[in-house]
C-alpha cells in the first residue's frame, strides 16, 4: 500500500493511492496531478549514512570505511515532492544526491539486523541536496551544508510493502539522466542501518534514516527540474529556485569556491585525499 500526505482543504490529510487518484479517509477523490504534496512523514530526526554505493567510493578515490559514519539533517530542512529547493544567493554548488529514505514504524532500540523489517513502516525516496559552498564550515558535521532550509525533499508516497533488493535507482536534471544505480551497491543495508543506529540512538515512528547515494552528484541551476526514480517507489520531483533572502555578510563563515568546494562539487577526491582504495593487480 502507498499512502500520502496531502493538504486537503488546508487540512494536512493522509490519503491513500489508487491509480492515478488519491482517496481522503472520507472517500473524496483527489487526481494525483492536482494535490499539494507534503512530506509523507514527520520525523523527529533525519540520520543520513555517508558513503554506500560502490560507485561513490571509486568516483571518489575512496576506501569503504569499516562501519557506516552518519551526520543529521534538522527536520527544518524538510521539502516534500512538487517543493520548491532555495539555492541562497551567492551560493553556486548545490548538488543533487538521490537516495532511498527508510521510515521507522515501530520504536525501536537495541535490535538485531534481522529484527529491523518489524520496526520498518514503509520506504521514501529523498534527494539528500547539499550545499557545498559551506564546505570548510561546521567542522565536518555538514549542518549548513546538508541542512539549509529545504535540503531534503521526501516523497511522493510511503510504501510499506517494498523489497529494497535489486532496486535501480536514477536521478534526472531537466529530464537528462545523471544518476543511474542499484541498491545492490550498498556496502550496507536498510536492515543494517537501522540496527547500527538503534544500538545508540532510539528510533519512533516517523524517523528517517537516508540511506547513501550512487556517483555523479553534480551542481544544478535555478530554473531545474530534478526527479529522483526508485523502482517500485515512483518519481519525486522538486524545481530548484533562487533565494530572496541573501547570505548575511556580517556574521559566520562566507559560501567559499575554494579547491575543496569545488573538487567535492564535482565529484572530485579532496575529502578523501590520503584515505585512497588500495591498489588492485
Amino acid at each position: 500500500m502507498e499512502t500520502r500526505r496531502i493538504l486537503l482543504d488546508g487540512v494536512p490529510t493522509t490519503v491513500e493511492r489508487d491509480g492515478e487518484e488519491l482517496v481522503a479517509p472520507g472517500g473524496a477523490r483527489i487526481p494525483l496531478g492536482s494535490a499539494e504534496h507534503l512530506s509523507p512523514t514527520e520525523p523527529t530526526k533525519i540520520v543520513c549514512v555517508h558513503l554506500n554505493y560502490e560507485s561513490r567510493v571509486k568516483e571518489f578515490l575512496a576506501q569503504m570505511p569499516p562501519a557506516p559514519t552518519y551526520f543529521h539533517k534538522p527536520v527544518s530542512a524538510l521539502n516534500a515532492h512538487g517543493g520548491e529547493v532555495v539555492r541562497p544567493p551567492r551560493c553556486r554548488y548545490l548538488n543533487y544526491e538521490g537516495e532511498i529514505a527508510i521510515v521507522i514504524g515501530r520504536t525501536c532500540t537495541h535490535i538485531a539486523p534481522d529484527e529491523a523489517a518489524d520496526h520498518i513502516a514503509g520506504y521514501t525516496i529523498a534527494n539528500d541536496y547539499g550545499l557545498h559552498d559551506f564546505r570548510e564550515t561546521d567542522a565536518g558535521s555538514m549542518l549548513r551544508v546538508k541542512g539549509s532550509d529545504t535540503l531534503c525533499p521526501l516523497g511522493p508516497g510511503l510504501v510499506d510493502d517494498w523489497d529494497f533488493r535489486g532496486k535501480r535507482i536514477r536521478t534526472l536534471v531537466n529530464g537528462d539522466v545523471r544518476q543511474d544505480g542499484s541498491t545492490d551497491e550498498m556496502t550496507w543495508d536498510m536492515h543494517y542501518l537501522v540496527a547500527d543506529i538503534a544500538r545508540t540512538i532510539t528510533l519512533v515512528p516517523g524517523d528517517v534514516i537516508l540511506s547513501g547515494t550512487p556517483a555523479n552528484s553534480r551542481p544544478v541551476e535555478p530554473g531545474d527540474v530534478v526527479e529522483v526514480e526508485v523502482e517500485g517507489l515512483g518519481t519525486l520531483r522538486n524545481r530548484i529556485v533562487e533565494g530572496e533572502v541573501p547570505i548575511r555578510e556580517d556574521v559566520g563563515a562566507q559560501p567559499s569556491a575554494s579547491e575543496e568546494v569545488v573538487s567535492t562539487a564535482f565529484g572530485g577526491d579532496w575529502e578523501f585525499r590520503g584515505v585512497r582504495a588500495p591498489k588492485r593487480g
